[in-house]
């Protein structure tokens, strides 16, 4: 379930930001149109590939299941799950990809309000769904599902409203879903890097499992809270990642690359310093911090979990350089460069993880100083390739006489 989840989701996301970097340029250029047109595009890839997934998923879900789930009890509620859950898979991708056009251009604040508006509304659908009340009939574990398909339903027809009413600087017309393979092919060979970039993340963290499971559940439970505790930091560093990525592709369309240099710039010195100062927060506070998560009387992995997040904690500052260039050159439309960082530093991270853990300690400690060398190395790199000036060179837009024919197709369209 999980490989298959992360197959989707992972080239869903790609679709979106591939749209986003497209979208932040022309914003930047002052090509509302192409702005329009792009969007469609984006939302129309994103329909058709989900519908896709979501047929493959609903046909073959008791295979899938079958694969993780041997108790009969576990495979029945599974398979009622998440054939509900492929049946919204084209509402997650819409409003993924809402939410990517949308930070393209500079609005954050619709995209947030829609997803507190939903999340509450499913805290009272669950037990609705789940348990049942008066006319509605209780569903069970599906009813979990059902309750989740009706707040993305609702999230993404709130989102598509507001791209219609186009008051947020997108504002959409049906002539821009008509299809233009140029522009589809433009999209899919950028999303495709992106996708494979966060993929390649998210194999890491399954390989490395599989080699911290090798030392027992302590080593596995601490390695898991640790994990949690650098998820948590992460998402500063992504929201400077994703600020960085629509500035960069403004000022990159505008023609501004000086600017866009100077706000990567600033941008890296402002990761480095909130993550280490957060850094150094939980350098201090690590077992107060690790006793939180877990029960207070598993005194090994406090004191392991604590142990680890000493060691990986020093080194948070070079998470938000890594991130800062990451969103950067995304921003660019330079994602070649972002899948090789990305890429490059997995490899690293679980080659050292590997290593150091069963040549040269022998143990789980390998595998926690693994982790601030790795955040070092990943940074060096992007560093390194933001430096060298490559990503100034990126053409991701389109020349202006496919510019004017997609503006000649608008208005045939309207006609």
């Amino acid at each position: 379930m999980f490989s298959y989840n992360l197959l989707i989701m992972t080239f869903s996301g790609g679709i979106g930001l591939a749209g986003g970097v497209l979208v932040s340029q022309y914003k930047g250029r002052q090509k509302h149109e192409e702005v329009n047109f792009i969007s469609g595009q984006v939302l129309l890839i994103a329909t058709i590939v989900s519908l896709f997934f979501s047929f493959l998923g609903y046909i073959f879900t008791p295979q899938i299941v079958g694969i993780f789930a041997t108790e009969e009890i576990v495979f029945l509620n599974a398979i009622s799950y998440l054939k509900v859950a492929f049946l919204g898979l084209v509402f997650v991708f819409g409003y993924m990809v809402y939410q990517s056009l949308s930070r393209a251009v500079g609005e954050n604040k619709m995209p947030i309000f829609i997803v507190l508006a939903t999340v509450l509304l499913n805290f009272f659908l669950d037990p609705l769904f789940i348990y049942g009340w008066k006319f509605v009939p209780a569903f069970g574990v599906a009813g979990a599902a059902t309750a989740t398909l009706i707040t993305q339903m609702i999230a993404l027809t709130m989102g598509l409203i507001v791209l219609l009413r186009g008051k947020t600087g997108i504002h959409l017309k049906l002539s821009y879903f008509k299809p233009n393979f140029e522009q589809i092919k433009k999209i899919i060979f950028l999303g495709i890097p992106i996708s494979l970039e966060q993929s390649s993340r998210a194999i890491g963290f399954i390989l490395i499992n599989i080699i911290v499971a090798t030392f027992g559940t302590v080593a596995l439970a601490s390695y898991g809270i640790g994990s949690q505790m650098i998820s948590l930091i992460i998402i500063p560093a992504l929201s400077i990642a994703i600020a960085n990525s629509t500035l960069v592709g403004h000022n990159i369309g505008a023609g501004k690359i000086d600017r866009a240099e100077k706000i990567t710039k600033i941008s890296m010195l402002l990761g480095f310093v909130l993550l280490t100062i957060a850094g150094i927060t939980f350098f201090i506070f690590a077992s107060n911090i690790v006793n939180i998560f877990i029960n207070s009387k598993d005194v090994e992995v406090i004191k392991e979990g604590g142990l680890f997040l000493k060691i990986v904690a020093l080194s948070f500052g070079f998470i938000g350089v890594q991130m800062a260039v990451l969103g950067s050159l995304r921003g660019a439309g330079s994602v070649n460069s972002t899948f090789f960082i990305a890429f490059s530093t997995v490899c690293f991270q679980v080659i050292s993880v590997f290593l150091l853990s069963k040549y040269f300690f022998h143990n789980q400690i390998g595998v926690w100083y693994a982790f601030p060398l790795s955040n070092i190395f990943g940074a060096l790199l992007a560093v390194i390739i933001f430096f060298r000036g490559k990503w100034k060179d990126a053409q991701v837009l389109n020349s202006p006489r496919v510019e004017e024919e997609i503006k000649n197709e608008s208005s045939l369209a309207e006609c």
